[in-house]
């Protein structure tokens, strides 16, 4: 979490210092992506920016009427360099939470998804039992706190790998403080170190947890769990933007709105996760 609390500072600083952005006719919208969070974005062997993202903001792209660029940035470095104006827009897989709304606007969602664990098969918390499949963390209910009580308990002692800088981190960090965890730069290179035994689980986007279970260097892994939503884990995925460019967050909810309305997220998303996360 200090990783993440550093760049949103970083960012805050460089919105009051010179944020705003002279009136543009958005004919050319340059897109920031991690390019490493499959299926959401991701890099091909040629190195060609793949995923659910990219294809949506190509669609979105032309019901704007916008020649529109989509470029890889580091996820570290991606809301700062969002305010020193390297980009437009950030369409990666980015959930918008109150943390993150102080620095920047975001669009309205066009995705959702929960967040879950990922065990090697073999692993003894493949045991556990949990009395909810699904916990809405804005619901306190006795079965949701029992689920998180339950999953406090079988973590203790054991590690957890996440990506720096997510929700999932603010999860960890939030509702699980005692429990270890280890951040990596991607999701993937957490898979790698489950398979190698150095992490007993990972805890990501559904999508991106699974993503990993069918990775080479992850073989054997398995869900674990209930899936996690809302809460901590934010109020779905949406464009991050600046500030100052309220003009360029209508056209992005528009061509949104647009996009759910025809069915066109339902079809992308249905391709990329083999699953509907558009917001109904």
């Amino acid at each position: 979490m200090k990783k993440i609390v550093a760049a949103l500072a970083l960012g805050a600083l460089m919105a009051v210092a010179g944020g705003s952005a002279d009136a543009k006719d958005w004919k050319k919208i340059r897109i920031a992506t991690e390019g490493a969070y499959a299926p959401w974005n991701a890099t091909d062997p040629s190195g060609k920016l793949v995923g659910f993202e990219i294809d949506l903001a190509q669609d979105l792209c032309k019901r704007m009427g916008a020649e529109c660029e989509v470029v890889a940035q580091d996820w570290d470095g991606i809301i700062p360099a969002l305010q020193q104006g390297k980009y437009d827009a950030i369409m990666a897989a980015m959930s918008i939470t109150a943390e993150r709304k102080k620095v920047i606007e975001f669009s309205n969602a066009y995705g959702t998804e929960p967040s879950m664990f990922g065990i090697p098969k073999a692993s003894p918390l493949a045991a556990a039992k949990f009395g909810a499949e699904r916990v809405d963390l804005t619901k306190d209910t006795p079965e949701n706190k029992a689920a998180v009580a339950k999953l406090g308990e079988v973590l203790k002692g054991k590690t957890v790998g996440v990506q720096t800088s997510t929700i999932q981190a603010n999860f960890m960090e939030k509702l699980l403080p005692s429990v270890a965890v280890r951040t990596y730069d991607k999701l993937d290179n957490a898979g790698i170190d489950m398979a190698a035994g150095r992490v007993d689980a990972i805890f990501g986007d559904r999508s991106a947890v699974s993503a990993v279970l069918e990775a080479d260097a992850a073989k054997g892994m398995v869900l674990f769990g209930p899936a996690f939503s809302r809460g901590v884990l934010g109020d779905g995925v949406g464009v991050g933007l600046r500030k100052a460019d309220k003009d360029l967050k209508d056209k992005f909810n528009k061509a949104i709105a647009d996009a759910t309305k025809d069915g066109t997220v339902t079809k992308l998303s249905t391709k990329h996760f083999g699953y509907d996360i558009a917001i109904k």
